[in-house]
């Protein structure tokens, strides 16, 4: 393992995105996908051994750093003494949807999220790490008027952007007809529903759509839901985070299919 030479800090590998933590790596490696470049705290090598060793094997060229360093790299965040960079990311696309769908097991029904007009790259990488948690099967944007699937969503996401599939479709309201013609229900949150989320049935296959904070979903989108729902608010807030309305959704699917099993 190499240590530079400098304590100030090394220049970053150009074109690639930085990934943090152990679980990201490990998620990384066991897909098979090698970082280019690997950064590791000064004393956390020995607890990391398995991890590097597996990411040398696949080319990747690991250096030593001061935790000054990486803490100054990832802005403060949790990197757990490591810090890898790897290509970007990319979304899949729409037919890889369909295929997918056209083979998926039926003793598991599909769980998807689908986000209109989120195009902040911090909501996107929180709704990606609320639906990796709720376990949920993929999540579906558009290709315009929706935030990039980059480098901020990656950390944001906290290693959920590595392993829940993004798929990026041309018109999200013709997509969403055809998820219903493939049998798959699909719920909208909007503030002005009548049914509570917590009265609309998500054990079978679902998706399950949300707005742009403030704007909501967009009328065409809207329109090719099968039904509307809405969360319950107590408080004096009208609204809540995107990624904390989806997150809430989810468990709520996650939670009727736990009692439908």
């Amino acid at each position: 393992m190499k240590s530079p030479a400098s304590h100030k800090r090394p220049h970053t590998p150009d074109g690639l995105d930085q990934v943090y933590g152990v679980h990201a790596l490990q998620s990384l490696l066991e897909r098979g996908e090698a970082p280019r470049e690997i950064w590791v705290q000064h004393g956390a090598g020995s607890r990391l051994s398995e991890l590097l060793t597996q990411a040398g094997g696949l080319g990747a060229r690991i250096l030593e750093h001061p935790r000054a360093v990486l803490d100054q790299l990832t802005q403060g965040a949790s990197h757990q003494g490591v810090v890898a960079f790897c290509p970007p990311l990319a979304p899949e696309s729409e037919e890889s949807l369909w295929l997918k769908l056209r083979a998926w097991p039926s003793n598991t029904p599909p769980l998807l999220l689908v986000l209109d007009g989120v195009t902040d790259v911090h909501n996107f990488g929180a709704c990606l790490r609320s639906a990796d948690a709720a376990g949920a099967h993929g999540v579906i944007v558009a290709k315009d008027k929706a935030a990039p699937l980059n480098a901020t969503v990656r950390k944001v996401a906290c290693g959920a952007a590595d392993v829940v599939p993004v798929y990026q479709v041309t018109n999200l309201a013709r997509t969403m007809a055809k998820l219903k013609d493939a049998g798959v229900w699909i719920t909208g949150t909007a503030g002005e529903a009548d049914a509570s989320v917590y009265d609309i049935d998500m054990s079978g296959p679902t998706a399950l759509v949300v707005g742009a904070e403030g704007k909501g979903m967009r009328r065409l989108t809207r329109e090719a839901c099968d039904n509307l729902a809405k969360l319950p608010m107590a408080g004096q807030v009208s609204s809540l985070n995107v990624s904390v309305a989806a997150g809430i959704c989810l468990f709520e699917a996650v939670r009727q299919r736990q009692l439908a099993s």
